[in-house]
């Protein structure tokens, strides 16, 4: 691939417009267009980056096309297939932030597509990029309990989409990149509060492998929380997204049953027992994380990935994955 890569952003809201600007930071790019359908918004953005504007995805491929390399779709979940698939059947490399698309027919045909045509396609699951999971991924192995709470106040974006497509499917993202098992069983339930759309869910996945994960997600709550907690045989960690902070207990090879033990020790010393466990048979460990634009590192990722013609760290195979068990969700909730 030619030295100097050209970029586009479709959709310049409150998240596009930081694709744009990260884009106008990276070295070895060029970010030649932007698009949106709010006329002054458009030319607003393009005058803060120096670089063209148009209202429609269609007059940038019409002027751009032959010189475009890549793009970013950041717009409403709706838009999506509409918009890729424009792009990908031109060979563009591109960019979808989650969820792929908001139906599986339409995230299997861009899959496909991009298959035929050998774009790269990365679905924009973030979190796979935060600092705090990053730096735990060596610790986990074998999770057999798997507990996420990501909860937000009301936003009045994205609310053309369930909580489930527009925050949970984080989180079903990650379970399925932990979890080598195929998916058994869903139990689901979910409300609306705020909009037509379900505003808050809690949902139980139990794997084949007899892997259980739980999942509540909402956009209702009166503070932000966002985190993950995983049980294996080996060790528990506790993650927290937003602190970007990690804790990993692991227990020593050597640990034997604690009910020996404690028939060793006498009742009144039972505080002495419990301290002599944690200090001498479970491990605390808190992993080096390395800080940065978690947006920043994911956007870098699709380019280091075109220009090397590799797999994306979310391909659009894991995108459409998770909107697979995101749609199951929904269906059994509505249900």
């Amino acid at each position: 691939m030619k030295k100097k890569i050209n970029v586009a952003v479709i959709g310049v809201g409150h998240l596009g417009k930081n694709h744009a600007r990260i884009f106008k930071l990276l070295k070895g790019l060029n970010l030649v267009g932007i698009v949106d359908v709010d006329q002054v918004r458009a030319k607003q953005i393009a005058s803060e980056y120096q670089t063209r504007y148009y209202f429609n995805h269609k007059s940038l491929l019409r002027d751009l096309g032959s010189e475009l390399d890549a793009v970013s779709i950041v717009t409403p979940t709706m838009a999506h297939y509409r918009i890729a698939k424009d792009f990908i059947g031109r060979g563009i490399h591109t960019f979808i932030e989650k969820p792929i698309t908001d139906r599986v027919p339409d995230a299997k045909k861009l899959v496909a597509l991009a298959r035929r045509q050998k774009t790269v396609l990365q679905v924009g699951h973030i979190e796979r990029f935060n600092p705090a999971l990053v730096a735990v991924q060596p610790y986990i192995r074998n999770p057999r309990f798997i507990e996420c709470h990501r909860l937000a106040p009301f936003s009045f974006r994205s609310i053309d989409i369930d909580v489930i497509l527009d925050l949970m499917i984080h989180d079903i993202d990650i379970i399925l990149s932990l979890v080598k098992s195929p998916l058994k069983k869903i139990d689901a339930t979910g409300v609306n509060i705020f909009s037509t759309k379900k505003d808050l869910a809690n949902v139980r996945l139990l794997f084949k492998n007899n892997c259980v994960a739980n999942i509540t997600a909402s956009r209702v709550s009166a503070k932000s929380m966002r985190k993950l907690r995983v049980f294996s045989p080996e060790a528990y960690i506790s993650v927290d997204y937003l602190d970007k902070t990690v804790q990993v207990y692991r227990k020593a090879p050597d640990l034997p049953a604690p009910e020996k033990l404690l028939s060793t020790f006498d009742p009144a010393r039972i505080k002495d027992f419990k301290k002599m466990m944690l200090r001498k048979f479970l491990r605390i460990e808190k992993p080096k994380i390395y800080a940065g634009d978690q947006l920043q590192q994911e956007l870098t990722s699709f380019v280091t990935c075109l220009r090397r013609r590799q797999k994306p760290v979310v391909s659009g195979e894991d995108g459409l994955k998770a909107l697979e068990v995101a749609q199951q969700i929904i269906k059994q909730i509505i249900r």
